[in-house]
């Protein structure tokens, strides 16, 4: 072999190598673009999920039909009166009674009655025998002992604002430690009751909570 073609065959050789060398990056690089591509396509579907939940969580909180209501509802007054602290048969009344009079609305011009609101204490409604005076005053056990401080708590928050008529209120036979002297309203139903008419020009409701140590009640326009 002479000296031309020997040269002529290193510059072939030469040319193999480097066509070789270009065609794999060529490869890789392309490889590393469909996995840079399929990375950001994850990266962009995690993105709208995410942004997709936030959303909804967004909505939920931000059209709040509770929080709606509060901002168009005035307070006109609130009275709250002590219990022991401790969890009795006359408290599991409060509770109940307290949770079924809690957010009655009282319409301009109508009349609240707590025996209508409240209904007869039954065991089969939960009521518990408690502590009640009867008509001698004589401490006796009776379903739904209890519920008298409840009506007593709202008849304080009535006292405060003059547009709500009291139309019937019967004291207790003795005196009773949860409000003073003659700021009292018993109730019994089918015979005592206690009622009272929204003279306010708007309607009205009724907020009542209790727990082991307060009974909570206030009137708000609406």
């Amino acid at each position: 072999m002479n000296k031309k073609t020997l040269y002529l065959f290193f510059i072939i050789l030469i040319c193999l190598v480097f066509l070789s060398g270009c065609k794999n990056d060529s490869s890789n690089t392309s490889e590393e673009n469909v996995s840079a591509n399929k990375v950001n396509t994850e990266a962009s579907i995690n993105n709208i999920n995410a942004n997709g939940i936030d959303n909804t969580v967004e909505n939920e909180i931000g059209i709040g039909a509770h929080e709606v209501d509060e901002q168009s509802e005035v307070e006109l007054a609130s009275f709250s009166t002590k219990l022991g602290g401790k969890d009795t048969p006359r408290s599991h009344n409060i509770s109940i009674t307290s949770s079924t009079v809690n957010e009655t609305i009282i319409k301009n011009g109508e009349t609240f009655s707590f025996n209508e609101i409240v209904g007869e204490p039954t065991a089969d409604k939960g009521y518990k025998e408690a502590d009640s005076f009867d008509k001698e005053g004589k401490t006796i056990q009776t379903l739904g002992g209890g519920n008298c401080q409840v009506s007593s708590t709202i008849y304080n928050v009535v006292l405060q604002i003059p547009e709500l008529k009291v139309t019937e209120r019967h004291a207790h036979i003795k005196p009773v430690h949860y409000v003073a002297k003659d700021k009292d309203a018993t109730v019994s139903y089918g015979s005592t009751d206690f009622k009272f008419k929204n003279n306010t020009g708007s309607d009205i409701k009724i907020y009542v909570n209790s727990d082991l140590k307060s009974v909570n009640a206030r009137i708000v326009k609406i």
